[in-house]
């Protein structure tokens, strides 16, 4: 059985996470050898002090799977298991139960079929314990995959507060942009209201005889500037809209003087 960790929700930076697992445990002593690096999965062989296995490293939906098989030292043998295979019974030479064909751990599995001394089934106890013992390397790579998540983790908390603080910056844009467009709304609201009474002022004053000329010229300026007003709010170009707005309340100021002066010398 392999050892499993998973890191959690870092997939999105699995070569970043593949990058620095493979540079932490280079440090920490590891020899790195016969990598198989993709796009989604990776499969290498590491040596650590006496201890050597494989690394599988891949992707499972947003976190990411790191595996690894040791190719483990037989504990039965440094329990003395030639003797206790012996002396169990089993039959034969030593040579007929470790076939070329075999491991020492299947041999000794299938020869406990029909073993009846204790001294086999502690052979059988220690292959079993060295099965499930947790290796140096294995501890070592838990602490270090926690390390690399950890910094991922570190890194993907501030991409999310950087993309957090563009949006909240985006939302003061538009409440911005939404504040001053109701404010120029309002502007021009007012000053098309001006100009459109300049305007009647000045006909029914042509009207009742008096010289509008001057006046006259001075408010169709004003509503020329009024519409170059209308068009940069239209355009959203708000830096242009008050200059415009201001030149045109002042033509319209300037046509209401020259409609009184015209009414003066009536």
């Amino acid at each position: 059985m392999p050892f499993i960790y998973f890191s959690q929700g870092v997939a999105s930076l699995y070569p970043d996470f593949t990058e620095r697992l493979m540079s932490h445990l280079a440090l920490r002593g590891t020899e790195i050898t016969q990598q198989a690096i993709k796009e989604t999965a990776a499969r290498m062989h590491v040596k650590h002090t006496d201890e050597q296995g494989y690394l599988d490293i891949a992707i499972v939906n947003e976190n990411i799977k790191v595996s690894y098989m040791v190719e483990r030292v037989h504990k039965e043998i440094s329990k003395g298991v030639m003797g206790a295979i012996a002396g169990a019974g089993i039959g034969g030479g030593i040579g007929t139960i470790f076939r070329k064909d075999q491991s020492p751990g299947e041999a000794i599995t299938g020869a406990l079929g029909g073993a009846a001394a204790g001294g086999a089934y502690e052979a059988y106890q220690g292959w079993e314990e060295s099965k499930n013992d947790r290796t140096d390397f294995a501890a070592v790579l838990a602490e270090t995959i926690k390390e690399v998540e950890d910094e991922l983790q570190y890194i993907i908390h501030g991409q999310a507060e950087a993309k957090e603080a563009i949006r909240e910056r985006g939302r003061q844009k538009l409440e911005g942009d939404s504040a001053k467009e109701e404010e120029y709304r309002g502007l021009l609201e007012d000053l098309y209201g001006e100009v459109l009474a300049v305007q009647e002022e000045v006909e029914m004053a042509t009207c009742e005889g008096s010289n509008g000329t001057k006046a006259r010229g001075r408010i169709d300026r004003a509503e020329s500037l009024y519409k170059e007003a209308q068009s940069s709010f239209d355009r959203k170009e708000y830096t242009t809209i008050k200059p415009k707005i201001t030149a045109s309340r002042n033509m319209v100021e300037k046509a209401r003087e020259a409609l009184s002066e015209a009414q003066n010398l009536q």
